[in-house]
């Protein structure tokens, strides 16, 4: 059965051989991640400045001839688009907008309340003081009002608020919680549906297999719902590691989420092969790394353990995926991870150079031969 909240039709690869390695030959023609999962999600990607400009010659055929979804990893952010009090700039934002449409992808936008890559006036007044709840939550709605609003229609997916859970299940004490207080969430989505009632919205968050996380998020969400809150979506980011989570876990958290009514999605993918917390927080990357062992690249067994990993994963996708519309890697190639910033890290399906690594072909495999 074809998912219900495939957004776009994917388009098969007119060109055969578009990049040397990234297009596996079979009988019955060439097939490509999103030609493998056509029948159950989509398979998105995020994308940085260089490949939205087309600037990326190793990175720009991969993204256009693997995936038919994408995410941008920082042109949409509030910092970028939203610098100053008194102005916006979009020129990043509409580049992304207009590649994904050139290239005919469900489009992604994240993300609206973070507490991270935020200007430092957004929590201030003019003197330096901290703002009053009503002049925080103002600023706010111009804000979500203006970048939904600008590509409504036109972007699909929004990330509404991302990370507002500790990892011990708490509400996080974030600028947005201290000044507004919790119902800050709500103000959040509210304000997005009202710029495009259309929009699937998420809320977007890491390590949601961990308990007490996982716990405080389901009641987080039912909360919000029986509060009618115009949530649609769960993020379950999956930065995960090569055995945190296990296959049964990631089950039991897609399960408990898609019984509240809410579509899952896949939505950073990587796979950390060095180990380091089980985090994503900015303020953490330091010490996400893990110790730098593999300077000459991944050794046989480990590339193999990866594939494996990976096609585990995968495999439980395609079991949700009447309730998972989409699975997005978080990056292109090993050499664009976020996962680099202490150790040189192997997280994806292509490797430095661009070829697919024996992960591509596993996860190829599970969404031909599930």
């Amino acid at each position: 059965m074809k998912n219900q909240f495939l957004l776009t039709n994917v388009i098969p690869l007119a060109i055969a051989g578009l990049m040397a390695g990234c297009v596996i030959e079979k009988a019955t023609g060439p097939v490509t991640l999103k030609d493998a999962y056509k029948n159950y999600f989509l398979i998105g990607v995020a994308v940085n400045q260089r490949q939205i400009n087309d600037q990326d010659q190793r990175g720009d055929p991969i993204i256009k001839a693997q995936f038919n979804s994408i995410s941008p990893e920082n042109a949409l952010k509030w910092d970028a688009v939203h610098p100053r009090p008194d102005g916006y700039d979009f020129t990043e934002a509409d580049r992304y907008v207009e590649f994904g449409e050139k290239n005919q992808m469900t489009i992604v936008g994240h993300t609206l309340v973070w507490h991270s890559q935020t200007p430092s006036w957004l929590f201030q007044d003019q003197d330096g003081k901290t703002v009053a709840r009503d002049v925080l939550l103002a600023r706010m709605r111009d804000h979500i009002h203006t970048v939904v609003g600008r590509y409504k229609g036109r972007i699909k997916i929004w990330d509404v608020v991302n990370e507002a859970l500790n990892q011990n299940g708490t509400l996080r004490q974030s600028p947005w919680e201290k000044i507004i207080g919790p119902d800050y969430l709500e103000k959040a989505f509210q304000y997005a549906h009202e710029a495009d009632p259309d929009a699937i919205l998420r809320y977007n968050d890491y390590s949601l297999e961990d308990e007490p996380k996982r716990s405080a998020a389901i009641a987080l969400m039912k909360k919000l719902l029986a509060e009618g809150v115009p949530i649609t979506a769960i993020g379950l980011q999956e930065h995960v590691h090569m055995k945190w989570p296990s296959a049964e876990r990631e089950d039991e958290t897609i399960s408990a989420f898609a019984k509240l009514g809410l579509k899952v999605m896949i939505t950073e993918m990587d796979v950390n092969v060095l180990g380091g917390l089980r985090t994503a927080e900015i303020s953490e990357m330091a010490r996400q790394g893990g110790s730098n062992i593999y300077t000459n690249g991944l050794p046989p067994a480990v590339d193999r353990e990866l594939a494996k990993r990976y096609a585990d994963l995968f495999g439980v996708f395609i079991k949700h995926h009447d309730d998972i519309p989409l699975v997005t890697l978080w990056g292109v190639t090993d050499e664009d991870s976020w996962l680099n910033t202490r150790a040189q890290n192997y997280p994806l399906l292509f490797d430095r150079a661009g070829k697919p690594k024996p992960a591509y072909f596993a996860v190829i495999k599970t969404g031909n031969h599930p």
